[in-house]
Order: C-alpha cells, then structure tokens, then sequence
C-alpha cells in the first residue's frame, strides 16, 4: 500500500494515477489527515452508505465520505499509526477492495475471485438435483449443504453491517429469510433464494459499472507522465504530477495533454469531443488554453503548463461531479428519508404476518411464517433506493460528454421547470469578442501634442485597461496593439465593475467608463451627447475617456452575436421558455443586437440592477441566469439556477450551479431537455420499484407466489430502473454530432 503526501484537497491529485497507485493524501493541519481510495465492488450507493458509516465508526476518523459515481473513498483522519490499515481492513471485512488488488490480478484470476462461490453453489445443487429422484435424503443434505455454503459469506456480511451501523441491510434480510427456510425444511428454496440473490448483485455491479462509464471515462483522459521541456532544450519523461505553472511540456500527435497549457506551437489542431462534445478538431494559435484531455491531432505541439497539479479542466470536471452527489435532487431526499424506515417497517409487517394470522386466526404457523420470509426479500429497497441516483449519475455522465457540468441532482431536477432564462449579453449571447469600431476625440487641449487625436484617446485608454481581462478592456488594449502605440504605464490602476476603471497616466487622472456614468462629462462638451447616440444607434458600446474630469473621447466597440445564439433562443421558445437579455450595455446597441435575435432585453443594468430583474423574473416562475462576467455573479446567485459559460471568470464557474464548458449557448435547451428527460425516467423508475413491491405484496400474502419470486422481484426491478436509467446515456444532443 503506497502513501505519498499531497494536499489536502479531495482531487489534489490526478484521478487516473489515484486509481492505479491508490494515493493516500496527507494534510498537515492540526495533525490530521486526509486519505482516498479507489474502491472496487460497490453496487448501487446504499453501499457507499455502507462504507461510510462503517468507517466513520472507527476510531480516529473524524470523517468519510464515498462517492458512488467515481468510486473514491474520502477520509479525514487524527494522524497516528496504523489508521490506513484499520481501515483497509474494513474494506476488506465489508467485501470491497481497493483497486491496486483488482489490478494486480490477471483476468482468469479476477473472474474466479467474483463468480467462484456462485459457480460452487450453483453446481452444489446441480448435483443434489441429479440424486434427489433416486435418494432423496441425500439430495436433501446437499440442498441443505448448499444453502449453508451460500449463507455463510451472506450472513458474515450481514453481521458485520449490523456492527458497523446498518442493520437492516439486503444481506440481513437474505440470511433471516434462508434460515427460516431451512428451518421450515424448504431446503431448495433457501438454497436457490441465495444463488439468485447472489447473480441478483453481480447484475447490479455490471449495471453499476455501464451508469460509471462516462464518469470513468473522464477520469482515464489525462496520461501519468508527460515529456518536459527544460532550459537548455532538453526533452526528459516525468511524472504528470511534478508539473507545475510555467513548465514546458511537449505532446505527439495522437497524444493527449495532461494538464492545462498555453500554446507556443503555431496551427495546431485538437481534439476536444471528450471534454466538449464537438467532433470537428479545433485549431488554436500560439497564447490560446487548452484543457487537459484534449488530443493533438496533426502535429508536435509545445505548452506552458497553466494548471496546478489536481486542478486541471478534468479534474475540476471530476470534483464537480463527485460534490454533485451531496446535492441531491429535493425526490432523491425523499426517496432515502423513505428508505430508512421502510425496511425497518417492512420488517416489522413480516414479524405481524407471522404471528398474527396463526395467534388469532389459528392459521397454519408453516404458512404464515413462509409468507412472512417472502415478505422480509420484498422489504429489501435496492430498487427504491438506486432509482434516483441510477439516472441522475447516467444524465450528469451524459451532460459532462456534451460539455455541460451539473453540479448535482438538485439543479438537474431544477432544470428541468425552468420557464425564463435569463441571458448576459457580452460573452454569452455575443462571441465576447468585441472591436474598436470607431473613435471620435474632444477636449484636445488635454492631450499632450500628438498629430493624431484618435490615436491618443487610444493611446490612455489602453494604458489604463492593459491589466484588465474584461473583452471590451482587451479590445481596446488590442487596437493599440495593432497600430504599434507604446504605452505609457498607468498607475494606481481601480476598477469598479459596472462603472468603469481609472488610474493614473504621466501625472494624471484618465477615467474610462460607461456613457452613464460620465454623463456629467459628456454634457459639458457641445455636439457629444449626438455623437455618442449616432454610435450607439449603429450597436456599439461605448467607451468614455475622461481626462482630469474633461471628456476627451469615445471609444466605439460592436461585439457580434454567436452564430448559434438565434438557434438557442428559438429553441428555449419551442420548448415553451422565455428568454431575455439582461445588459450593462446602452439601450440603442442592445436594441440592435435584441432585433437581431429576437429577444426582450432590459439594458443599462449594474451587477446589482441584473439581480433585481431577476427577483422580478422569479416571481413569475422559475429563472435561470446564463452569464460568464464578474458582473454576473450576484445574478447568477440570485437565479433559481446560475449556469456559467465555460470560459467565464472563475468567480462566475464558482458561483454557477452548471457550467457550459464548450462554450455553446445552442447547447442550453438540450441541457434541459435532459433534464425533462431525466425527471420522467426518475417517476417511471419510482414506479417501478414501487409497483413491482405492491404486486408481490399482495400476491405472497393471497399465497400466489413464494421466496423465488420475492427474490426475482428484487433483483428484477433492480435491473430493470438501471437499464431504464442507462438510456439516458444514449440521450445526444441535437446540436453536437458525434464522429
């Protein structure tokens, strides 16, 4: 068992490698640890339950937490000796495993370990079937043989369940309901109850295992070792792990990168359908980010590593989908708050089935007590209780393919009754790519002497903008750029989001910021307040400068619509969603780009107008906000929903329950739709779990069916909600075509 120090964050460390070397990560603070493990065997999450509340029993874990959908086991502990061996130990008592032992094993090796007992019970019984007809006591004894060499490993389990903090587990009621057989002499029954109970899990574990696929999927993306680049040229192997920020690395075609990186190779085009869901390869210059996971495709490429280690665009992608399963949907809650009580109450119905028809109804004991132990394998919730998370981890697997991050059941589940989203402009219904399209001076007698006018309003806006990321900022900065104006450096550099930025240039104070709020400027000089409405009547935004309070020019920026914005807005519409546009923007060139995409907008809003429009919109239903600014995300905290595009501000990814990584608004209403989708296939599969239970009920107590039935039953609805859940798996989206 390896254990190597790392941070104490729960994806400090590349989730591929985890799974192969079963990292323990180790935090130093006030003497605790934090260990993970790649766990094998888990069936459906009421087995991360299990191992959760097994572990967390234990002496010196102050915490644990299992995530079904990627396997790993989370555990903070007190920093003494020995706590990684009490708790593998654990594992292996519950019947897990951690993945280095699968691992280690070779593939006839593995296939004995999983069906050996099944295959030795199942020909146990073959023989006793074979001599029963010529001597029955003998095939009796090996009935009874065989239910006791499939009952001890259930019912070591069971026990060890009931120890560790659930006593009401499947194996629990599978070991009452053998022994009450056997008891009753129904020795073929027992034995046959525990060999379909037994096929019954492994059903579940393969179904388990297709729901994880996109999941895991994600995970094998990124390689462990990577080429590194050091100073004199030279190329040497390393770890993935070891990159850190400003390293060079180099990927061959047919490669994929394994951290995020800038790129220094010119033209080079990647592969991005893993993380995007775009089939078409994307060519990128020199300065553009790539994602880890992403496939060079025709050439030799060289990067800058960007990304610390655990915090890669996969990794982030894999920590949003293992917090997804604390935020479960509002009917997932539900449906484990049932599930609690309703074997114990079940349980309890079974004991009353027993006693009370032979006590007072002076029915046969034999009877009654055989209906009860069909009752104790109806109790049994597997099928409840993997409905829900079955097809929100299928859908969650599903979006993340088509580059949309969900961050859990609860907003998937809100998704789905949206019926007004609500749209920032710039970056999100725009290409957020704007330029200067225009720029008119005033006021020169500020200037210091300068030929050309134009240029100099140019000339202090970039310098004061040069550090800001914000798109019309970077246009700006941009401009200058291109026509080879050195900048002067600005100082004492303030930005005030929604207002503007100031700082100070060769002695002075330049302010660039909105029409609104340098109004008082504008007014001052004659003929500017026209200027500045026949720019906006043509869709731009503007750009004020003001220098010591005088205005000295406008900046005309026009940002066009993304290709696939109309599309979107057309498809909320048939989906019977309305959408608007909330804007900082003046009323004349959101006007121009409203028309455009026949949209209603409201305009000239501050980060904090954005909120309350929202708080209107709420009123009148459910709202998502859909944005990627700073500005954004108090909005996005307001909405019933916030979904941040992908190549937004971190603020606003964090702030966001979603996240468009592809950066496609056209993918918005298939999010939705899947979210719909999800919804129906959760009640069918509610349904289903619930009816079949019903059914069963009423057909063990009218003596219709026994113990063979209750278990196909379970073990039948089981697959059933699973392969019911794994369509959504097949649910593509419109807009993305899979090569």
């Amino acid at each position: 068992m390896k254990s190597s120090c790392a941070a104490s964050s729960c994806c400090s460390n590349n989730p591929q490698s985890e799974a192969s070397t079963i990292d323990s990560q180790t935090s130093s603070v006030s003497g605790s640890m934090q260990l993970s493990w790649i766990i094998t065997g888990m069936d459906c999450p009421s087995c991360a339950a299990k191992i959760e509340n097994a572990v967390k029993g234990l002496n010196g874990v102050t915490r644990a937490r299992v995530t079904f959908a990627t396997e790993r086991l989370l555990a903070e502990v007190e920093n003494r000796a020995g706590i990684s061996d009490d708790i593998l130990k654990t594992l292996q008592e519950l019947g897990f495993s951690v993945k280095d032992d699968a691992a280690s094993e070779t593939a006839a090796d593995s296939f004995l370990k999983k069906y050996w007992r099944i295959m030795s019970l199942a020909l146990f019984m073959l023989v006793a079937v074979l001599i029963q007809g010529t001597f029955p006591v003998a095939g009796n004894v090996l009935f009874y043989l065989a239910t006791l060499w499939g009952l001890y490993p259930v019912a070591t389990k069971a026990w060890q369940l009931a120890g560790s903090g659930s006593p009401f587990s499947i194996e629990t009621l599978m070991s009452i309901a053998a022994i009450g057989a056997l008891f009753l002499g129904e020795t073929v029954e027992a034995a046959m109850v525990l060999l379909l109970f037994m096929i019954g899990e492994h059903m579940e574990a393969f179904a388990a295992g297709r729901a994880r696929q996109g999941v895991q999927k994600l995970m094998a993306l990124t390689p462990e070792t990577a080429y590194q680049i050091d100073r004199d040229g030279h190329k040497t192997e390393v770890s993935a792990h070891t990159l850190k920020p400003g390293d060079i690395i180099e990927i061959l075609p047919g490669s994929r990168l394994p951290v995020d990186g800038e790129l220094l190779t010119p033209n080079v085009s990647f592969d991005e359908s893993a993380l995007t869901g775009e089939s078409v390869p994307v060519e990128h210059n020199p300065g553009d980010s790539v994602m880890a996971g992403s496939l060079s495709v025709d050439r030799v490429a060289r990067l800058r590593v960007i990304s610390k280690p655990g915090e890669s665009a996969v990794d982030r992608i894999i920590r949003l989908i293992e917090e997804a399963e604390e935020r479960k949907a509002p009917v997932e809650r539900f449906i484990d708050a049932f599930s609690r009580w309703y074997t114990p109450l079940m349980m309890f119905m079974a004991v009353l089935v027993a006693f009370i028809p032979p006590l007072v109804f002076a029915g046969p004991w034999v009877e009654w007590i055989y209906k009860a132990l069909a009752l104790l394998l109806i109790a049994c919730p597997c099928a409840l209780v993997i409905s829900t998370p079955a097809a929100v981890t299928s859908a969650l697997a599903r979006a993340s393919r088509n580059g949309a991050l969900v961050k859990g059941g609860a907003a998937l589940e809100l998704l789905g009754s949206v019926t007004t989203v609500a749209f920032d402009k710039t970056g999100t219904l725009t290409e957020g790519k704007p330029a200067v399209t225009h720029i008119a001076s005033f006021d020169r007698s500020t200037f210091n002497p300068e030929p050309n006018p134009e240029q100099e309003v140019l000339r202090l806006a970039a310098a004061v903008e040069s550090g800001s990321t914000h798109p019309l900022a970077k246009a700006i900065v941009a401009r200058a750029d291109e026509i080879n104006i050195r900048l002067p450096v600005a100082g004492e550099v303030e930005a005030k989001p929604g207002l503007g930025v100031q700082g100070q240039v060769e002695g002075k104070t330049v302010v660039i910021g909105s029409p609104r709020h340098l109004q008082d400027s504008i007014d001052l000089v004659a003929g500017a307040q026209q200027t500045l409405e026949q720019l906006e009547e043509q869709g731009n935004t503007i750009a004020v400068v003001t220098v010591e309070g005088h205005l000295v020019g406008f900046i005309a920026l026009r940002d066009d619509p993304r290709t696939d914005a109309p599309n979107a807005i057309a498809a909320l519409k048939a989906m019977g969603i309305n959408s608007i546009m909330l804007t900082g923007d003046n009323p004349r060139a959101a006007t121009a780009i409203a028309s455009q995409l026949g949209i209603e907008y409201r305009a000239g809003l501050l980060p904090g107008d954005k909120s309350a429009e929202i708080e209107s919109l709420r009123k009148q239903g459910r709202v998502a906000m859909i944005g990627d600014g700073i500005n954004d995300a108090p909005a996005l905290k307001t909405a019933d929903i916030g979904i941040a595009m992908g190549s937004g501000a971190d603020v606003a990814l964090e702030t966001a329950d979603c996240a468009l990584t592809h950066n496609r608004v056209a993918e918005l209403a298939d999010l939705i739709g899947l979210s719909r989708a999800t919804m129906t296939v959760i009640r069918q599969n509610i349904f289903l779990a619930v009816g079949s239970k019903a059914v069963f009920l009423v057909t063990t107590l009218l003596g219709m069916t026994g113990l063979w039935a209750a278990v196909l039953a379970d073990t039948g609805a089981t697959a059933l909600v699973t392969a019911n859940a794994l369509r959504l798996l097949r649910n593509r989206s419109s807009n993305t075509k899979k090569g």
